[in-house]
Formats: structure tokens, sequence, C-alpha cells
């Protein structure tokens, strides 16, 4: 009371640096060629819409988390048990299950499609263009494909000359309809290293619901796009 008061304040601009972790988060989730996320990011974001109960079934499978298990709440979400009631569970209940259209015929489900699109023909362009060409193709086709889905739609590259699109609110004649429109805009000419070349497009459609892994739903599109490319003519499946 009897001497000065003093205040001592310290002001730093930490802008540089939260940008530089910005851009190494990016890095870490997100391919460098393309921009696109890389399979990391893919994986998690399949993993956020599914939670560990299939959606048709109706029995819980609550496990103490003593035993180092997950339990599950009344929606299906997993969950480490605690005793205590709603409040042990409250942050989960409102978890929507994703569903899947069942059977051939399109009957009106609107689920989270998972579009499988590997490249036709690309390993040519690589050995008779070089790598150079090849990566400008793959630039491109990443342009075309994030072109060609809507906004919220998650456009990724897997690695090599796989991409894979997460495309939700979609009927199967929908999914079916964006493979169509997605084969058109690839197999249009790309100009790579001063020359004009064309690669096709193979097309997996896959279904995401509850109670499968986030590597289970892409097995199942990967699987469907190899049965869909062994199906056309090699001759339309050229590149060059």
């Amino acid at each position: 009371a009897d001497g000065p008061r003093f205040l001592l304040t310290h002001v730093e601009d930490i802008a540089e640096r939260k940008q530089r972790e910005m851009q190494l988060a990016h890095r870490a989730s997100h391919d460098s060629l393309t921009g696109l996320p890389n399979s990391a990011e893919l994986r998690s974001r399949l993993s956020s819409r599914l939670c560990q109960r299939a959606a048709h079934t109706g029995a819980l499978e609550p496990v103490d988390a003593a035993f180092g298990h997950p339990a599950f709440d009344a929606a299906g979400h997993g969950f480490d048990y605690r005793p205590g009631g709603a409040e042990a569970y409250d942050a989960f209940d409102h978890h929507v299950h994703t569903v899947a259209p069942e059977g051939e015929r399109d009957d009106g489900t609107k689920g989270l499609a998972v579009l499988f699109c590997d490249l036709d023909g690309f390993k040519s362009i690589n050995d008779r263009f070089g790598h150079n060409a090849g990566d400008a193709v793959l630039i491109e086709v990443a342009r075309r494909l994030s072109q060609c889905v809507r906004d919220g739609d998650t456009v990724a590259r897997l690695g090599g000359d796989e991409f894979v699109i997460l495309a939700d609110g979609l009927g199967k004649a929908d999914a079916a309809d964006l493979a169509v429109r997605l084969r058109n805009e690839i197999i249009q000419p790309i100009r790579a290293e001063g020359r004009a070349v064309r690669v096709g497009a193979s097309f997996g459609i896959g279904w995401a619901h509850c109670g499968m892994t986030a590597d289970e739903v892409l097995k199942s599109a990967d699987e469907r796009m190899y049965v869909e490319k062994r199906s056309r003519p090699k001759q339309h499946r050229r590149a060059g």
C-alpha cells in the first residue's frame, strides 16, 4: 500500500507458430501431391460416422470398462461404462445410426455411399511418358473428382491411382449416377507434359452402416470395384 504498483505484461505474437502448426496438421492428414485427404483422414472421417453396434440388431452388449472393453449406450454408440445413471452416456445418446440400402433394387433408403475409384491404364502413362506426366494426371483427376461432388462430400486419395469418395444421403440410383458422372469426367483428355493423354476409371460402390469398421467398408467397395473392372472389355480400359 505504501510503495509503487507494477503491472508486468508479456505479449507474444504466436500467429506464425500457429500457422506452422496448422500446416503440419494439414500435411499429416492430406496427400502432398493432390491436396486431398489421405488414407488416415479418410478412415477417420468414415469411422466417426460408424458406431460399434449394427443398426438392425436389438440387443445391447454392455461390458464393464474395468475389463478393458467398450460398452454401448441405448443408441449403440461405444462408451466406457461408469456407474451413475444417465450422466454416464448423455454425450452419446444422440447418435443416429448410419444405414445402407438393401437388396439389388433401390428401396428408397438413403445412406452413406463409398465409391472406390481405380484408374485404368495409368501405369502405361508412367511407363511411356514418365512420372511427371503421371503426377499431372493424378492432380487433374483429383481436381475433376472434387468439382463433381457436393459440398460436404469427401474425395480422398488412398495412394497410387486409387481414390475414394464418401457421399452421404444417396440412394442406390443416386450413387450409380454419381459414378457415371465421375467416370465421364475422368475419361476426358488430360494435358500432361505437353501432350494429351487419357485414363479410364473403374468404380465400386459400397455402403457404410453401423456395425462395420472403416476397413470393412473400404474392402467391400474395393471388391465391388474389381468385379466392375473385370466385367468391362479391355479396350474400354485403355489409356494413352
